[in-house]
């Protein structure tokens, strides 16, 4: 279990890092974000392993890394729109 919740810590942290890269001016500050998905994804690995059981190691990283990009995907703001007026105004 302490490799599980290891790892699915480190995989949440490297998803939160790539999408602090890609989506910088979209997410709120880096600290955040990188906690979030290495929490995201302890907790993850946590509620896979509990309804799976032991033995399903890749399963669990991979319910860990589901439940990280859910909670990193709450964290996204909206893009800036521009303020488009009419020409009737």
């Amino acid at each position: 279990m302490f490799l599980e919740a290891l790892g699915s810590a480190l995989l949440g942290f490297a998803l939160a890092w790539a999408a602090v890269q890609w989506l910088a001016d979209r997410l709120p500050v880096r600290g955040r974000v990188l906690a979030t998905g290495a929490l995201g994804g302890v907790f993850g690995a946590l509620v896979t392993h509990g309804a799976l059981g032991p033995g399903h190691f890749l399963a669990t990283l991979t319910g860990a890394v589901a439940v990280a990009a859910v909670l990193l995907s709450l964290l996204i703001r909206p893009a800036a729109r521009r303020l488009r007026r009419s020409a009737a105004v």
